[in-house]
């Protein structure tokens, strides 16, 4: 059984929409672009929080090594594959903050109220992207370990959710305001 567009879920329906809309202008394909590069450095930065402190209070400007040195111990530990899901973490995160930016300047230009049913879809992408961020922030990078495939189905999950809202959202310019 093939699925046509018709046939498929809204919210799959609207997928392509919402992972195009940041190419609809420059503006937006920057602002895409440094929130994925910001999004990634975060994630990678922290999964080993004690050697970022260590570095960036040593040195600030080994900012970039850090970067490389976690993005090498990321592809040792989780491999290709968890690293694949951490780049699309990133991107997710970027391509969610544009459409965030899009519908709380549409809501301002409403009401208050409309603003505040804003805020949730634009940290939906910070909870999201967290996944094993949060828990290395927090000092359980022995957690991570312990999870299932190193914590790879938990960035899946993430990345699926989000999928899912983008898909909903479609594109925030055409789509309603309650």
């Amino acid at each position: 059984m093939s699925i046509t567009r018709d046939s498929a879920p809204a919210w799959l329906r609207g997928l392509p929409d919402a992972l195009g809309y940041p190419l609809t202008s420059d503006g937006r394909l920057v602002t895409a672009g440094v929130v994925t590069v910001l999004a990634y450095s975060v994630l990678v930065l922290s999964t080993f929080p004690q050697f970022t402190i260590q570095l960036l209070t040593r040195n600030p400007a080994d900012l970039l090594y850090g970067i490389a040195a976690l993005t090498r111990e990321t592809y040792l530990s989780v491999g290709w594959l968890g690293l694949f899901l951490v780049v699309t973490y990133a991107l997710l995160t970027g391509i969610a903050t544009t459409h965030a930016i899009t519908l709380f300047r549409r809501a301002r230009r409403t009401s208050a109220s409309t603003m505040l049913g804003v805020v949730p879809g634009f940290l939906a992408a910070g909870c999201a992207s967290c996944g094993a961020g949060v828990l290395g922030a927090l000092g359980f990078v022995g957690a991570m370990a312990a999870l299932p495939f190193e914590g790879n189905l938990l960035r899946l999950g993430g990345i699926l959710l989000l999928l899912f809202f983008l898909g909903r959202t479609g594109n925030p310019q055409t789509c309603s305001i309650a």
